[in-house]
């Protein structure tokens, strides 16, 4: 696999040499006792650079997404979500499963949501209609190509969802590409939101992890949370000693993400034998459609037996995602590789 170009996901990363460094030299304690000193210093730090309260480490984006739904709703109510969202496609059900509400989708140009497209999914005051509870935005959005939500976009939610006495969580899997890209702190990108969750594991390179950020009340109620899905770790400062290293190091490097990004997306954008939406691409993922009902998977195929790993992620879709393990002279000869292959397409 090490000889292979791997632009499946973000999640592939390996540790850094900095980050196996800092886990074999970690110092841990319990932390289901909260006696875990590296995990209490990455919760408190990750507090810090969000302007939160509080934070707390689990183990999957999936999990603190969840944990987040549940605190801000009671069973029997509705959440609303991009109709492409990763808490609607890709986290097992799990709203109904453990928060007991459903997902009511919206779609919203590019993935992004508006406040009009919300305000038109909000369930009336009447008792005999599900009441919506909560809205959910993803920010960088993965099913739409890793678009980005405007500052301005997310103010205006902010504040009507306040006004009519709704909670706003973020799953900001990946948001720090988000803000890279608006050239923003993450702080100023999330400020309106009442809860954020974030991924450790994927743009900012460490083997597992995520973080949720809010308030004090609500980080407290989600400790239960996660000792109910299994998610109370021991000896997890091993874990977190790569997370400060993700914090700390990492974000800084994510333009460079995004540039090999741009480079694949516009050498697939000069084979007519596919569609993109060059626009869309602003940071590390690119999606594009095979034309005349191209198939993705046998594409997929064709590039791994040229020493290139994508996703199929839909009949004619395919996805690339970059990292920092795959540098720019492989996205060149990756990028190579695609065109050679839609050419002949």
């Amino acid at each position: 696999m090490h000889d292979l170009i791997d632009l499946r996901s973000d999640t592939v990363t390996r540790p850094t040499p900095a980050m196996r460094h800092a886990m074999a030299t970690a110092e841990v304690g319990d932390d289901v006792y909260g006696e875990d000193p590296t995990v209490n210093l990455l919760e408190k730090s990750a507090a810090a650079l969000f302007g939160k309260e509080a934070a707390i480490f689990v183990p999957t984006g999936t999990m603190g997404n969840q944990m987040a739904i549940r605190l801000h709703t009671q069973h029997g109510q509705e959440v609303i979500t991009e109709s492409r969202a990763h808490i609607f496609d890709w986290e097992m059900a799990m709203t109904s499963a453990f928060a007991g509400c459903q997902v009511r989708t919206v779609t919203g140009p590019r993935g992004i949501l508006t406040w009009p497209l919300i305000a038109a999914a909000i369930g009336p005051k009447i008792y005999y209609r599900a009441q919506t509870a909560l809205i959910c935005l993803e920010n960088t959005h993965n099913m739409a190509g890793g678009t980005v939500t405007p500052l301005a976009t997310m103010q205006e939610i902010w504040a009507e969802a306040k006004a009519v006495g709704l909670p706003v969580h973020l799953d900001g899997a990946r948001v720090f590409n988000a803000a890279a890209a608006l050239k923003l702190s993450v702080a100023e990108l999330t400020s309106g939101f009442d809860t954020v969750n974030f991924c450790l594991s994927k743009g900012l390179g460490s083997p597992v992890g995520s973080i949720l950020v809010g308030s004090a009340k609500h980080i407290e109620q989600a400790r239960i949370h996660r000792k109910a899905l299994g998610g109370g770790m021991r000896q997890a400062g091993i874990l977190a000693a790569a997370g400060l290293i993700s914090l700390n190091e990492m974000p800084a490097r994510l333009p460079e993400d995004h540039a090999t990004a741009r480079l694949l997306a516009e050498a697939v954008a000069a084979q007519p034998a596919a569609t993109i939406d060059l626009e869309a691409v602003e940071t590390n993922i690119v999606i594009f459609t095979l034309t005349n009902h191209g198939d993705a998977a046998a594409f997929c195929l064709a590039l791994r037996d040229k020493g290139v790993l994508a996703s199929a992620i839909g009949p004619h879709s395919v996805r690339f995602v970059t990292h920092y393990d795959v540098s720019r002279v492989q996205c060149e000869e990756a990028a190579s590789i695609v065109s050679t292959l839609l050419a002949a397409a």
